[in-house]
């Protein structure tokens, strides 16, 4: 599972966008899953939570709310990385990024009739816009 964890925020993970920046999350699990299991979004920026509409999730040329999520139809691919659009500027520079979510495995029981739900808390010290990292990741459209 550490392995999972070490590379879910990758170096090249914390871009600059329009509006703000975007960051690209990997899946921490051994399978693909679908984004219908994501649930409780969160994201801090040098400890400052990420709040209300300034963050969205962008899936090809849609951008929904985190809180949506449990309602869309489309997979997180195991490769993929899962792109968090955010409305705030931040500076060039590294920043403490840290993300949190649950993930509710469906195909896993935690007792009989209720899924297994794991908590995820991704941390690390990212540098805006660093340098790309070679890899075959798209991201979930």
């Amino acid at each position: 599972m550490e392995a999972l964890l070490q590379t879910a925020l990758r170096e090249d993970a914390l871009t600059s966008a329009s509006g703000g920046f975007e960051l690209r999350v990997g899946l921490p699990w051994i399978r693909s899953m679908p984004l219908s299991s994501v649930a409780g979004l969160a994201v801090e920026v040098d400890g400052v939570p990420v709040v209300g509409r300034e963050l969205a999730v962008a899936l090809g040329v849609r951008q929904v709310p985190a809180e949506a999520l449990p309602k869309e139809p489309g997979w997180w691919f195991i490769q993929d990385r899962l792109v968090l659009a955010v409305q705030r500027h931040l500076s060039g520079g590294p920043h403490a990024v840290a993300v949190g979510f649950q993930l509710l495995v469906p195909y896993l029981q935690a007792r009989p009739g209720t899924p297994l739900v794991l908590p995820f808390r991704l941390e690390a010290l990212l540098e805006l816009d660093g340098a790309p990292v070679p890899s075959v990741s798209r991201d979930v459209a």
